[in-house]
């Protein structure tokens, strides 16, 4: 591209000339989806991407200075960090739901525990209180872990540690319990 070709896309930006925007994808809109599908490898993502791109740059026009950087250089950049934050953004989004996917597997409640046919209320007695209240909100009230951290205001890795050391005493009661040994299995 020539510098004087640059230049009067700069000054048509910098004018907030929409026909800066039309020239500039015309110009650099290849590329920068070049630029973009690099970092996603994703050819629909990518799209939107440049079109996210260059709404950002129509904003920041006034912001762009020559002697700190070359306007692709400038325009690259731009695309490129909007490439990656949405790169984080889908992987975020994507580890929030198997989290959320992953608790629902840990969800036993009372109907899929049957606690009555274990005599586990019996044998709780024989547990600090800490524990007592914490296996009691997860295996006879049925709640999750974050539930449970949030009814009973105890942190949530206090919950899960509780959870560990109060089946580790559950098994020292019940032996070899293979019931009781599943239920570690699937808590610890």
């Amino acid at each position: 591209m020539s510098v004087l070709l640059e230049k009067h896309i700069v000054e048509l930006l910098q004018e907030r000339n929409e026909k800066a925007i039309s020239l500039l994808y015309e110009h650099y809109g290849d590329t920068l989806f070049g630029v973009a599908y690099k970092v996603v490898k994703d050819h629909d993502l990518a799209q939107d991407i440049v079109q996210e791109s260059f709404v950002k740059i129509w904003k920041k026009s006034d912001s762009y200075d020559s002697s700190k950087a070359k306007l692709f250089t400038w325009l690259f950049r731009i695309t490129r960090n909007t490439a990656i934050d949405k790169l984080r953004s889908v992987n975020t989004k994507t580890d929030k739901e198997i989290q959320m996917d992953v608790s629902d597997v840990y969800r036993i409640g009372v109907e899929s525990t049957r606690p009555e046919l274990m005599d586990v209320r019996e044998h709780l007695d024989k547990l600090e209180s800490k524990y007592q209240i914490v296996l009691d909100a997860l295996f006879f009230q049925g709640m999750t872990q974050q539930e449970a951290s949030d009814e009973l205001e105890i942190p949530l890795g206090t919950i899960k540690s509780r959870l560990k050391i109060g089946l580790r005493e559950l098994k020292k009661i019940y032996g070899s319990s293979m019931v009781l040994l599943s239920l570690i299995s699937i808590w610890s």
